[in-house]
């Protein structure tokens, strides 16, 4: 196989682990790390730091750090690991730095992320994934892993379907990492989506925790009807949730400590000036527009967090 080059932009706690893994493993191809501030100054001088029970050598040094995607060349492959919030942005500064060969994988919670990216960048490949891994940035340029192995769940490009992608396949198995491939990712992550967007969004409305979503009554049943008119939107879109997926999104959220936060609410309450929003809510509601649906639940929690957050 000829050398690849491999970009990984962000690294937070998903890129940060991933482009690790993907570091450490592929000496045979050249992997760059694109990183802004403090975090591009730390790992240029360090590298870039996974605390992991699945690693004891802890540190890797990528082949390239860049501080601007303006820097890239040539990519072959890309993993955009970035907020939801800075994606336009990126796709932007790509659409100068990429060849039409270049495939794309980003790594971001959101079932409208593979529409944004086509948007901006019509002619590439982009690989709609599902991730599934508690890492978080400890301090700038150190990542911090507990509990089970990350997991990746990637599909083909609708678009491209017929694209020969093994290449990329081998890349992430070289790489280590828990993945799972499958002609059609969409129900996964729709089914992810159902879970972090309805317990975000009433979490955050009532700064609660998963377990109290789960035990009162009131939470619980606006969470059931924000699972209801998303399940609706998947349907009209011909994604096809399993039946009975508003219990098994129950079911999956008892499994966490009571107290578990959620990152909306943490961003929401805290004040912070970005948050997600826009990804869990927002999506949805411009969907039920395109499809003209009602969307009554999922609207007025959106507006009443927005009023919050101005």
């Amino acid at each position: 196989m000829n050398k690849k080059n491999i970009v990984v932009i962000g690294l937070g706690g998903v890129g940060g682990y991933f482009g690790f893994k993907i570091n450490k493993t592929n000496k045979q191809n050249q992997v760059s790390f694109v990183a802004r501030g403090k975090t591009y100054e730390i790992v240029k001088e360090k590298g870039l730091t996974l605390l992991s029970p699945e690693h004891q050598n802890n540190t890797t040094h990528p082949d390239n750090i860049y501080e601007h995607l303006a820097e890239i060349q040539n990519p072959d492959l890309i993993f955009i690991c970035v907020k939801e919030y800075d994606l336009e942005n990126v796709c932007i500064q790509l659409s100068k730095v990429i060849t039409k060969n270049t495939i794309l994988l980003p790594m971001m919670n959101g079932v409208d992320i593979y529409d944004r990216i086509r948007t901006k960048l019509p002619d590439n490949i982009i690989l709609p994934s599902c991730i599934y891994v508690a890492s978080h940035i400890k301090e700038k340029g150190i990542i911090e892993h507990k509990g089970k192995a990350g997991k990746l769940i990637f599909g083909r490009d609708p678009e491209h379907f017929s694209e020969d992608i093994n290449w990329v396949i081998d890349v992430i198995n070289n790489s280590k990492i828990d993945y799972y491939f499958k002609d059609n990712s969409l129900i996964d992550i729709w089914t992810k989506f159902i879970f972090i967007a309805s317990f975000g969004l009433v979490t955050a409305k009532y700064n609660s925790s998963i377990g109290i979503v789960c035990s009162d009554n009131t939470q619980k049943e606006e969470a059931t009807e924000i699972m209801k008119e998303i399940k609706l939107i998947a349907t009209h879109k011909g994604i096809l949730l399993q039946d009975n997926i508003i219990g098994k999104t129950f079911e999956k959220a008892s499994i966490f400590p009571p107290e578990t936060p959620t990152s909306l609410q943490l961003d929401i309450n805290s004040g912070k000036e970005n948050n997600e929003l826009e990804l869990f809510a927002g999506s949805i509601i411009r969907y039920g527009k395109e499809l003209k649906i009602e969307l009554p639940f999922t609207k007025k929690i959106y507006g009443e967090l927005k009023k919050e957050t101005l």
